[in-house]
């Protein structure tokens, strides 16, 4: 009885060190893998030791997002490409919502800047304009986006879209709405595209049947419209370029 017993005890014994001995090798093996990971670089959400690309975000409505075409051919996606071929670091950032305003660009902006951008390029008001709203409300909202951009990163360069009205919104309405943006750069600092839609705005054979919103080719006009004044922004970072 008493030899059953201590068979059982070494037995007992054998298999709790088993156990040990498995839960130090799972422990090692896991060891392992955290220090194989972080001499690759490899991190969750990035590269350890390895500085993120920096971020051209743009915050925009439906002309940014690229309603009606695809993605890839909408003006922000051209932009990323002609970022890549001039040799710049830079990844751009769609943060387009079709029917924004300026007010909803506002209320989402801390979201959209969860990790830090170099620039910000605001591509709102359209809506506003189309809705009717008031120009000083939308003036309004511009500069908090601006204010809130540079409150948390203070370093964020800010590129802002010029935006005009069709003749049937009226000329009082049209010509205090389009004062708007020319007006809210100067006084913040920011560097404007004086009118985003420049070449695209009313001409068919560059619009959906909309009239509102850029074909393919119409998008490649805005784009370069973009990359004139962006180019320049983006320079600043390496002026040995």
């Amino acid at each position: 009885m008493k030899k059953v017993e201590s068979r059982g005890g070494r037995r007992s014994a054998r298999a709790g060190a088993g156990a040990a001995g498995w839960a130090v090798s799972a422990l090692l093996v896991w060891a392992v893998a955290v220090m194989a990971a972080a001499s690759a670089g490899v991190e969750s959400g990035g590269r350890v030791g390895e500085s993120a690309p920096p971020r051209v975000v743009i915050l925009g409505d439906s002309l940014t997002a690229g309603y009606g075409v695809d993605p890839g051919q909408a003006f922000p996606a051209r932009l990323q490409s002609w970022i890549r071929e001039a040799g710049f670091p830079h990844e751009v950032v769609n943060a387009g919502v079709s029917g924004d305003t300026t007010a909803g660009g506002l209320r989402r902006l801390n979201w959209i800047l969860r990790r830090p951008a170099e620039v910000l390029l605001i591509e709102l008001g359209g809506n506003d304009g189309l809705r009717g709203l008031a120009p000083d409300s939308t003036r309004s909202n511009l500069v908090s986006i601006i204010g809130a951009a540079r409150a948390k990163y203070p370093g964020v360069r800010v590129v802002l879209a010029g935006m005009q009205m069709p003749p049937n919104m009226g000329e009082t309405y049209r010509a205090a709405y389009e004062g708007v943006f020319p007006s809210v750069a100067r006084e913040q600092n920011a560097v404007l595209i004086p009118h985003l839609l420049e070449g695209v705005g009313g001409r068919p054979e560059l619009n959906l049947p909309d009239l509102i919103h850029p074909t393919p080719e119409g998008h490649a006009v805005v784009a370069s419209n973009v990359w004139k004044v962006l180019k320049p922004v983006l320079e600043v970072r390496d002026p040995a370029r």
